[in-house]
């Protein structure tokens, strides 16, 4: 793996704010990252990861409509079970049970808001190296499931 193989990755935000969907694409075409898309309507979603086949959803919880609760449970129902679709929560609510609850529903990384810009690019380079990571082995066992998976 080498950086560039990252760089090329397609992520994808989900946030009703545009101030944070215009924050994190600054911080990630900063990085590097040239295939990034956003938006602020959550119902779009699934229609998004279908058409743009994300390797890391960045995704915020409270949202109109269909939250980011809805949001997971959709993507739940969407990711096979021999797949590894990153999404990493970003939300102001900081409780416990909501923590508990995004992680249940298949969050695989949490950060509070406001965040620290430089945490959550750590933690967009970790998740993505982990689906590479995924990726790879599973070309190597097609039949690998990840534990708490069915």
């Amino acid at each position: 793996m080498n950086i560039e193989q990252l760089r090329s990755s397609k992520i994808l935000i989900i946030d009703d704010a545009e101030a944070n969907l215009r924050l994190l694409e600054t911080l990630l075409t900063k990085e590097g990252f040239e295939q990034v898309i956003s938006t602020s309507d959550a119902t779009k979603t699934m229609d998004l990861v279908n058409a743009f086949q994300p390797d890391l959803i960045l995704l915020d919880l409270m949202m109109p409509v269909l939250d980011g609760f809805a949001v997971l449970d959709q993507l739940s129902h969407h990711v096979g079970q021999h797949d590894y679709l990153p999404v990493l929560v970003l939300t102001a609510d900081a409780t416990i049970a909501t923590r508990r609850k995004a992680l249940a529903l298949g969050a695989k990384d949490f950060l509070t808001k406001p965040f620290d810009p430089m945490e959550a690019m750590l933690r967009v380079w970790i998740l993505l190296e982990t689906r590479w990571l995924f990726t790879q082995l599973k070309q190597h066992q097609p039949n690998l499931q990840l534990p708490g998976y069915q």
